[in-house]
């Protein structure tokens, strides 16, 4: 679409929303509103006139502002214009170790009260980490010139002649210690927790610097990460928008990161030579860095958990024509000069593209994952596996983003993909315009992968319509099978007349898809006879690249028996309740002291009606407690009667290489020969096989090596990246 059709149709929408709610007229079209919808549109073009839109649509820009600027917890800082002398201010003191993680350079002249507030910030905020605080004293002539007599385990290096910022920065760098430097501007203060998401960022070799999300005082957002343009000029990303919103909030590359607070690794620092000293006194030696720490073959990655609150204009001003602020213009066309054939080569025209210019992922594939949420990956087997293939899709290179369908900030779950690298579109504004958004930025998916029969019926229309990227459909398990054997279990008829609606269903969204994934051979075989022309893949459930550690292989130090399953799945209700009432019994004939562990969240009041003294219902176990569990039980019991797909908790026993007893419909789709499992159908003799079983050390020993080789055979990220490349193209 052209730019003025675009804009045309943008001033559409307005206009009907304005028919549509007429009070929208009041909080939309304000004389302020519109010069500022024009003076974006100048600056920003459509894109980002579009993202202001948004905002105003929802609210977010005051009612999201308000709540993140309650929530920042800010010294207040003295105003009046009244110097104080260094007798009025409290002692501080700090830490000076030998060998710290940072150095927290701090560059100074004078406005001594706001370097006060900005190492209270600190002391207050940083945790646990390692620091030392060099305050870069350029000839201060306020109370600066005294720090140390309030200030204790700091290194004050005050300059006999005023460098002004940048030779300032380098001097001050001289006298570092740490492993990485920290330049941190004296007009700001840390939020909660800002250090250490900084260091687990370093942590990645391939990463040079880092840096912070920059938010003003009054709680919106000041930067989230920068936008180098290919004339050279630059964004802010994200500027005066609220800091809430997601495109703000998942770890990504720009082009350079604000130098109010930037993390380098100091030996990359001194390979490069700090700052390049053709842009002294100040401006464009942060975005210069940044791309001389590219050229040194490293990333520069954006931390949004990490806050800092930033004065701007203390430092240097706000006018570009008067003072230090006069060297922006010049020292932009310095940078273009050093670096216009880089930002041809890799930046787009001003204002365009911005979706892949705001991560640096021109040079990558774009997979849009679609499910019912953000994946509760410790909670059930689907949410697991979908968190396993959004961590194989960014280890294979590709750009992931993320839409689940409910539009929910799952904690802590939608903060874990967004420090994965993954943008999880989430809130209010994307449940209500998800089309819009899709109609504007499909073009930059090569591929869309759609999960669940009931989730992507939703979109698989849409998408085809209007992309042209690859569909991928992911049916998890075919939900008609399952439905169907419940009624052969059951007698249901509703469930009948289920299956026979969602065979229909899913059938259409086979024929629909590029490709289609199953797991299992047995649904494999069905799909593919059903679709013998379409690409039908049966992908590993589950992907493992470390096999767990100290598994107790002598089972006569293990005792009882247990079985994991969440009972939000009727067929897990089903099988629990059967195997406690025509199985346990029969064994704990034999065994009177024999225990039963039933893991799983959300257990009705039938399962949790079958405990006894025999019996124990754990509930929801985390992950940490469960392996335990794995490695003290000798025998995991899957005894489902009726189900579709893989079962994780099949897979996963073969994990914990913990002996499994299981029935047919717990083992269709997998290789039930290599001696992990023993399948049994029959009540009866499945409880005499668990009681020949259970004192069989050596057998119990051959089944738990076997589930070793089960895995490392079918179930590994080399396994699952060796089918997908088959349809993905990199």
């Amino acid at each position: 679409m052209s730019s003025e059709n675009s804009k045309i149709k943008f001033f559409a929408n307005v206009i009907s929303r304005c028919i549509k709610h007429p009070k929208f007229i009041l909080v939309a079209l304000s004389p302020k509103r519109i010069f500022n919808f024009f003076k974006a549109l100048r600056t920003e073009g459509m894109d980002g006139v579009k993202l202001r839109y948004k905002y105003v649509v929802n609210g977010a820009d005051w009612r999201e502002g308000e709540k993140i600027r309650n929530a920042l917890d800010l010294f207040p800082v003295n105003n009046d214009g009244k110097e104080r002398s260094i007798d009025e201010y409290e002692k501080l003191s700090f830490n000076l170790p030998d060998s710290p993680e940072v150095s927290i350079v701090i560059p100074v002249y004078n406005q001594f009260d706001y370097t006060y507030n900005c190492l209270r910030a600190i002391k207050k905020h940083s945790g646990d980490v390692s620091y030392e605080i060099i305050i870069a004293d350029d000839c201060s002539t306020d109370a600066t010139e005294h720090i140390k007599e309030i200030v204790s385990g700091i290194k004050a290096v005050r300059n006999e002649e005023n460098l002004r910022f940048l030779l300032n920065c380098k001097n001050a760098a001289k006298h570092a210690s740490g492993e990485f430097i920290l330049f941190l501007n004296n007009d700001t203060q840390v939020q909660d927790n800002w250090l250490r998401p900084l260091i687990e960022i370093m942590n990645d070799p391939k990463v040079g610097m880092t840096g912070s999300k920059l938010v003003y005082a009054d709680g919106r957002l000041q930067e989230a990460g920068g936008i180098l343009w290919k004339d050279g000029s630059a964004w802010n990303y994200g500027n005066k928008k609220s800091p809430a919103g997601p495109e703000f909030n998942y770890v990504k590359e720009a082009d350079y990161i604000s130098g109010a607070a930037i993390m380098i690794r100091k030996s990359l620092w001194e390979e490069i030579g700090g700052f390049d000293e053709r842009f002294v006194p100040a401006y464009y030696e942060d975005t210069d860095l940044a791309f001389e720490v590219r050229k040194h073959g490293y990333k520069v990655i954006y931390q949004p958990l990490s806050v800092v609150v930033h004065f701007e204009g203390v430092s240097n001003g706000n006018d570009v024509n008067s003072g230090q602020k006069s060297y922006q213009v010049a020292n932009g066309k310095k940078f273009y000069e050093k670096w216009k054939d880089v930002l041809e080569k890799e930046n787009f025209d001003n204002a365009e593209n911005v979706f892949i210019a705001k991560d640096r992922s021109r040079f990558k594939k774009h997979i849009l994952v679609i499910d019912q949420y953000v994946p509760w990956h410790d909670k059930d087997a689907g949410c697991k596996c979908t968190y396993m293939y959004l961590r194989m899709f960014l280890k294979m290179g590709l750009q992931v983003t993320f839409l689940g369908d409910n539009f929910y900030k799952h904690e802590p779950y939608t903060t874990e993909l967004n420090q994965l690298g993954i943008e999880v579109l989430y809130g209010d504004y994307y449940r209500k315009n998800w089309k819009s958004f899709l109609k504007d930025n499909l073009k930059y998916f090569d591929y869309v992968y759609l999960q669940r029969p009931h989730i992507s019926s939703k979109y698989m229309d849409f998408i085809k319509k209007n992309s042209t990227a690859k569909i991928l459909y992911f049916a998890h398990d075919l939900h008609h099978i399952r439905e169907k054997r419940e009624y052969e279990i059951t007698g249901d008829v509703k469930k009948l007349k289920s299956a026979e609606k969602w065979k229909k269903i899913e059938y259409d969204l086979f024929s629909k898809a590029d490709v289609g994934h199953v797991v299992g051979s047995f649904e494999q075989g069905i799909m593919q006879e059903a679709f013998p022309d379409k690409p039908i893949r049966n992908i590993p459930l589950y992907i493992y690249d470390e096999a767990p550690e100290d598994i107790r292989k002598d089972f006569s130090q293990r005792q009882d028996l247990m079985y994991v399953g969440g009972f939000g799945h009727p067929p897990n209700i089903d099988c629990v309740l059967w195997f406690g009432k025509e199985v346990m019994p029969l064994i704990v004939e034999k065994y009177p002291d024999i225990k039963w562990h039933i893991v799983g969240s959300k257990a009705t009041d039938e399962v949790m009606a079958l405990a006894s003294d025999n019996i124990i219902v754990d509930g929801f176990l985390s992950d940490e407690d469960l392996a335990k569990l794995y490695n003290s039980c000798r025998i995991d019991i899957v005894p489902l009667r009726f189900g579709a797909g893989v079962k994780g908790k099949v897979v996963e026993a073969a994990y914990y290489q913990i002996p499994l007893v299981t029935t047919s419909i717990g083992a269709e789709g997998l290789d039930d020969s290599m001696g992990n499992m023993h399948v049994v159908d029959d009540a009866k003799e499945m409880a005499e096989y668990i009681c020949e079983l259970y004192e069989n050390y050596d057998l119990l020993k051959e089944m738990s090596d076997a589930g070793k080789l089960f895995i490392e055979k079918y179930f590994t990220s080399k396994c699952a990246e060796d089918i997908l490349r088959l349809d993905i193209d990199l």
